[in-house]
């Protein structure tokens, strides 16, 4: 948790230091308004729908980040050679003692699923005796895991919903002053109104594009580290199941 938290809050001054690099170098033209909204009547800047979107996507890939560095973490502990991976060995109720001992002792680094998972098959054969009743659990927690990475990713579905959402608002909130702008205009033939509400529109709309943009890229790396997560899991379930499950033997 405390690297979870680590990593998050450095994503966030990442992207405050972003939004003061680019407010230096860009005061005005299409860039300014595209990113930063740099010169908005809407809010006193820098407290622009941008800017505030631009925190939401380092948040977004700070967590990012996190599963990511998770996943390795995961695939790492398959090296530890837990389990024989020999095509020989048998596994009997009194052989397990060993290895369960070696599991609990790596165990103590983190809640990782190749241990939790090896942890609850040796703990159920030790007790009942029975392969088929070590599978179905092995199977349900397969399941279980499965079911706890979709959880870990609700925050993050919600951050590339949350983007567009702001980005929406912005341009809604743009076109309304854009609109009172021209509505208040003491001459409505004046030849440059329509350039000032054309011109208002386009910053409006800027918002929604930039939320756009963000929104697909940190979906885009949401689907590589999400699928990435359910391939180690589906390895380590193979890793167990070649050799523990597969190698477990009643005896009278």
């Amino acid at each position: 948790m405390s690297q979870r938290v680590t990593i998050v809050a450095g994503a966030l001054l990442a992207g405050l230091a972003l939004i003061g690099l680019l407010s230096g170098l860009l005061s005005e033209g299409f860039f300014a308004d595209f990113l930063l909204d740099r010169n908005t009547r809407t809010l006193p800047y820098p407290f622009t729908i941008q800017n505030i979107m631009w925190v939401v996507f380092f948040i977004g890939a700070g967590e990012l980040l996190v599963r990511y560095l998770e996943t390795n973490r995961e695939m790492l502990q398959i090296a530890k050679g837990l389990l024989p991976e020999d095509e020989t060995t048998l596994l009997r109720r009194q052989d397990l003692g060993g290895l369960y001992k070696r599991v609990k002792e790596t165990r103590a680094e983190g809640a990782y699923f190749l241990q939790r998972l090896l942890s609850r098959c040796m703990l159920q054969f030790e007790t009942s005796g029975s392969i088929d009743k070590a599978n179905n659990l092995f199977n349900s927690s397969l399941e279980l895991f499965q079911h706890e990475i979709e959880l870990k990713y609700n925050a993050l579905r919600y951050i590339v919903w949350l983007i567009p959402t702001l980005g929406f608002i912005g341009t809604v909130v743009g076109i309304a002053l854009a609109l009172s702008d021209a509505g208040n205009a003491p001459d409505y033939q004046d030849p440059t109104l329509l350039k000032q509400l054309t011109q208002s529109l386009g910053v409006a709309f800027y918002t929604t594009l930039l939320a756009l943009l963000q929104s697909a890229v940190l979906m885009f790396v949401l689907h590589i580290v999400q699928g990435k997560e359910e391939t180690t899991l589906n390895t380590i379930g193979q890793y167990c199941l070649d050799n523990l499950i597969n190698r477990l033997y009643e005896t009278d």
